[in-house]
């Protein structure tokens, strides 16, 4: 093949590769969060792309690659999401409102985000620790968070003494409850927590537990 020829087959050569790896990862994040990862099959997976087995090994390696790449994904579209907030153009009471309206958006869209978190805890974080993107990806969250406390308390709005990690947990533990218990807690109380038309009532909810915490005294 003459050079311009592969040259120029060479991008689109690239955009295939991703098409097929997004694939792959989509359906790979719907196997692992049915299955677990102990059920999940990479045949299966292969059988629901347009692609084979040997051509998933060969993008990520194996089964545990595959399942720490589809963790990775999943987390990075959450911090994606966190670092689109314009959080420097809100006072801290609506910045922190905003963060936490968006992470419950995102926990109610997105159940198998919740279903992986759930297995990975499951399985005591083994895989999420083996991943330096992983490690990594808390960070952003915490600054969002960070920079939302400490023009806060330069305000006067927010008390002294709040820790990030403790403000990520307290929204992180609603959220997630939201959707990892709906059905426990629907046969247990008779209401459905992803109601739509109580969507808002909750939404506002986390918002007003997290400014309580932040400005009791």
């Amino acid at each position: 093949m003459p050079a311009s020829r592969a040259t120029a087959a060479d991008p689109e050569r690239r955009r295939d590769a991703d098409r097929t790896r997004s694939e792959i990862l989509e359906v790979a994040t719907r196997e692992f969060a049915d299955r677990g990862y102990a059920g999940a099959r990479v045949d299966e997976i292969a059988a629901r792309t347009r692609t084979t087995k040997r051509m998933i090994y060969y993008y990520f390696g194996g089964k545990e690659q595959l399942y720490v790449a589809v963790l990775e994904h999943a987390y990075a579209q959450v911090r994606a999401a966190e670092q689109e907030l314009d959080v420097e153009h809100l006072d801290p009471v609506s910045a922190v409102r905003r963060l936490a309206g968006l992470t419950y958006d995102h926990h109610t869209a997105h159940p198998d985000f919740i279903k992986l978190v759930s297995i990975e805890n499951i399985h005591q974080a083994e895989h999420l620790a083996k991943s330096e993107v992983l490690t990594n990806l808390k960070n952003p969250a915490i600054d969002v968070i960070g920079r939302i406390l400490q023009r806060g308390r330069e305000d006067g709005v927010f008390r002294d003494g709040i820790d990030a990690v403790d403000v990520h947990m307290v929204i992180s533990a609603y959220c997630v409850f939201q959707v990892a218990n709906q059905h426990t807690f629907g046969a247990l109380f008779g209401r459905d927590l992803l109601d739509p038309g109580l969507r808002e009532h909750y939404r506002t909810m986390i918002g007003d537990l997290v400014v309580s915490y932040l400005t009791s005294t």
